[in-house]
């Protein structure tokens, strides 16, 4: 058997619709939903099934929402095929889930959490003064030289390492769309991303702050499959160090593109993408191309895992 790994996508990945078809086909999937509409209070499962997009796109609905659908998704993986992987990973966000995964946080506990962050994260840097930024084609040296140049004293910095060729950075609004001209000036591709926050840049630790003081209240069990942390690109199966890192990660670099090869180093040869979308399989066949990858979002991709 192949060793495998689970990955978990993070903000952005959702779209109205999502987990209907698991909901309706699978009791475990429906179980995970009703559990999220009853911790969170609201109906976050007719959010996900029907929106609208607007507030499904609110973060501090988004990500309740993506993290309750990876974990019906997850369940139905695991009822169906009984897959345990040897990895898991999650891409900002999708850490929460790959700690569900692995046993070092509960479903309810993890929903509670993801609620607040993206209440923090949201309330961290007012509406229209922060933004992000994809960049393709660039190499990791020339994109920070480029925010060093242009950032004139205010915050500009890389936030996710996605995979060769597309970082993403982050900052005051101003200071990204100065590096998204000089990119473009200088013959490769930039875009504004449609957040509304600068996620994963110093901008955001008072949001970990609020996190600190949030993640008092939650327990943290013995992982039973090691992390592969955004903050450090290594596995961590340290219960202790599960609340530091997810404090840190709220406003440093995500390390997706290390934390992936770090995992083909440790033997992984097949990662399976739980959750809505298939965003980090494409990242990956940029990675490395000889590791086979699928995904899990409705009953068509689960027909797919078992060939």
């Amino acid at each position: 058997m192949k060793s495998i790994a689970f990955i978990f996508p993070g903000q952005g990945s959702q779209y109205v619709g999502m987990g209907k078809e698991l909901y309706e086909n699978f009791s475990v999937a429906k179980q995970i939903f009703e559990e999220a509409d009853d911790c969170l209070h609201f109906l976050i499962s007719k959010l996900c099934f029907t929106g609208p997009d607007e507030d499904l796109r609110l973060t501090e609905n988004t990500q309740p929402a993506v993290l309750t659908m990876s974990i019906a998704a997850l369940k139905v993986l695991q009822k169906e095929k009984g897959f345990i992987p040897q990895f898991t990973a999650g891409h900002s966000l999708g850490e929460y889930s790959a700690l569900v995964a692995s046993g070092a946080l509960t479903f309810s506990e993890a929903l509670k959490i993801v609620r607040l962050r993206g209440r923090f994260m949201q309330e961290a840097v007012p509406v229209g003064e922060g933004a992000m930024a994809a960049i393709l084609g660039m190499e990791r040296e020339q994109i920070e030289k480029i925010c060093e140049e242009v950032s004139s004293g205010e915050v500009l910095t890389p936030a996710n390492f996605n995979c060769p060729g597309q970082i993403v950075i982050a900052g005051h609004a101003k200071a990204v769309n100065r590096a998204v001209d000089k990119v473009k000036q200088d013959g490769k591709k930039a875009m504004l991303l449609p957040v509304s926050a600068p996620f994963h840049s110093p901008l955001m630790k008072p949001a970990g702050e609020r996190l600190e003081k949030a993640l008092e209240e939650i327990l943290v069990c013995d992982l039973n499959i090691p992390v592969v942390t955004n903050v450090e690109a290594e596995p961590n199966t340290a219960k202790e160090r599960v609340k530091e890192l997810l404090v840190a990660q709220v406003s440093n670099p995500v390390r997706w593109e290390e934390s992936m090869r770090r995992m083909i180093e440790n033997g992984v040869e097949q990662v399976v993408e739980i959750g809505p979308g298939k965003v980090l399989s494409g990242l990956m066949k940029r990675i490395d191309p000889r590791i086979e990858t699928k995904n899990l979002e409705d009953v068509q991709t689960l027909r797919k895992i078992y060939g």
